[in-house]
């Protein structure tokens, strides 16, 4: 009966993935609570355990399908679906950092006023580089009013963008409208303060290095990747190496697991310390979005189970945060991409790579190499079918660049930290910190460069069917628990 929790758990993450693809209405899900609540009736007067197993599968089931539900109740506002199609003008506040892009800017809103009348709705912008907004910005937004719809990728696939942004509670958005700054200094003082922080090291860091190491080390730092520009961008992809630049649970587990090796040499509780410090750090540095909060959570769960062993206690806390995330927001279950990597790489570091480690003594200690190929492995082997799925690509130098490239970023990430830091007081004094960061940064990018012009670099693989996905994972589970079966 102990594994009771972990059932609940699963048949909870069972309820809120059918609701995500199909919705049989609010009665459905009150229909399950009373069959549960039925046949609890049945374990408690029987006391027997398969009873009790199905009656606590399908309260989780109907539990998940509830708070699904909910959280689907708010499909947006009454007043703005009937402007869609319609050019209006609105006043809202910039509720999120800026997403930069080369050709334009994607802006979070939370809208105020429509016409006069109060809401309180988020809203997408899809405007010019310039002028420049920043978090905090209250303006005045002028255009056609549309709601998001699902596309067809270059690739093939179909991309449901509104779900996309459905799991954030984002329904409308406007293209290339009329903006005008009104006044600053609003939305949350804290955030507010960290985005000004990041923005003053970006900035202290271009001052100093050129691009696109700046970019790269922007990247790396701040997972500022914007600035790296599409061709770089697509050179990291197809080579694997993505996930350094990316703020997402691939990139902060990774990085994780890499400053926990760094501080080895220490005593484990200083080890440990400074390994979670850097990983709060970077969160915070980054903005302590909810996406960065959840892989930090997972990152450092790795820290914890890989310093102690405790992999069962770890397990029990992952899967507790798994929950606690999904009851917030069940929607990222299906419809977050970062939440579903940054899960399945904890896994692959937390099972896999103390059962494969014993296969890479031919990889040296040195350098920590052998680690760093165990951990790549790991957790890309746990992440693959989900990425062949989700973007159709297969990279096929993947490990060799990260080898080469990882071996490097924890002394890149401090190094280049201490560039942009010390800049913001004296250039002059940053200088020897810069020169050190640029030979780190150009090696990486000459890696990344050399392996991405080979014709063998990667293989698409377009529309991998979903079933091979749900295969692999049910291999992968199989695999679990036959390496950690007690013998």
């Amino acid at each position: 009966m102990k594994h009771i929790p972990y059932i609940f758990i699963i048949a909870f993450g069972f309820g809120v993935l059918w609701r995500s693809f199909f919705d049989l209405g609010f009665y459905f899900s009150i229909f399950l609570l009373a069959l549960a609540a039925i046949l609890l009736g049945i374990a408690a007067l029987s006391r027997h355990s398969k009873s009790i197993i199905i009656s606590v599968v399908v309260l989780g089931v109907g539990l998940g399908v509830l708070r699904f539900d909910f959280a689907d109740l708010n499909k947006g506002n009454l007043l703005l679906e009937a402007q869609i199609n319609r050019h209006i003008e609105v006043i809202g506040v910039v509720i999120d950092e800026p997403d930069i892009r080369e050709t334009n800017t994607k802006l979070t809103v939370l809208l105020e006023s429509v016409g006069g009348s109060d809401v309180s709705e988020k809203m997408l912008i899809h405007g010019a580089s310039h002028p420049e907004f920043k978090y905090g910005d209250r303006i005045s937004i002028s255009g056609e009013l549309m709601k998001p719809s699902g596309f067809v990728a270059d690739d093939g696939d179909y991309f449901a963008y509104d779900k996309f942004l459905g799991k954030d509670d984002i329904f409308y958005q406007m293209v290339f409208p009329e903006a005008i700054l009104m006044s600053r200094g609003h939305g949350n003082f804290v955030k507010r303060t960290l985005f000004s922080v990041k923005n003053k090291f970006l900035e202290s860091v271009e001052k100093i290095i050129p691009d696109p190491q700046s970019s790269l080390l922007g990247g790396l730092v701040v997972g500022a990747k914007q600035s790296l520009g599409e061709e770089l961008q697509d050179d990291f992809r197809a080579t694997g190496i993505i996930h350094i630049v990316v703020l997402s649970g691939y990139n902060v587990t990774i990085v994780a697991e890499a400053l926990m090796r760094t501080f080895s040499f220490l005593p484990q509780a200083f080890g440990m310390a400074l390994g979670s410090s850097a990983i709060v750090l970077f969160a915070l540095m980054t903005g302590a979005s909810a996406t960065i909060v959840r892989a930090s959570i997972m990152a450092l769960l790795v820290i914890v189970a890989r310093a102690t062993g405790r992999t069962y206690a770890i397990t029990r806390a992952l899967f507790i945060a798994g929950f606690i995330m999904v009851l917030h927001n069940p929607k990222i279950l299906i419809f977050d991409a970062s939440f579903q990597l940054s899960f399945l790489a904890t896994l692959g570091l937390i099972y896999l790579a103390p059962k494969i480690e014993k296969y890479f003594k031919f990889v040296p200690t040195r350098l920590q190499l052998r680690e760093f190929a165990v951990a790549t492995v790991a957790t890309q082997i746990f992440v693959l079918p989900l990425l062949l799925y989700q973007v159709g690509e297969l990279s096929l130098v993947s490990l060799p660049v990260n080898l080469l490239v990882l071996i490097v970023v924890p002394i890149t990430m401090l190094i280049g930290f201490l560039t942009g830091v010390v800049g913001l007081l004296s250039v002059g004094l940053s200088l020897p910190f810069a020169f050190i960061s640029y030979a780190l940064l150009t090696y990486q990018l000459t890696i990344v460069d050399f392996f991405a012009r080979l014709p063998f670099a990667s293989v698409q693989i377009d529309n991998f069917p979903f079933i091979f996905v749900i295969v692999l994972y049910a291999f992968y589970g199989l695999l679990i628990w036959k390496l950690n079966k007690p013998k």
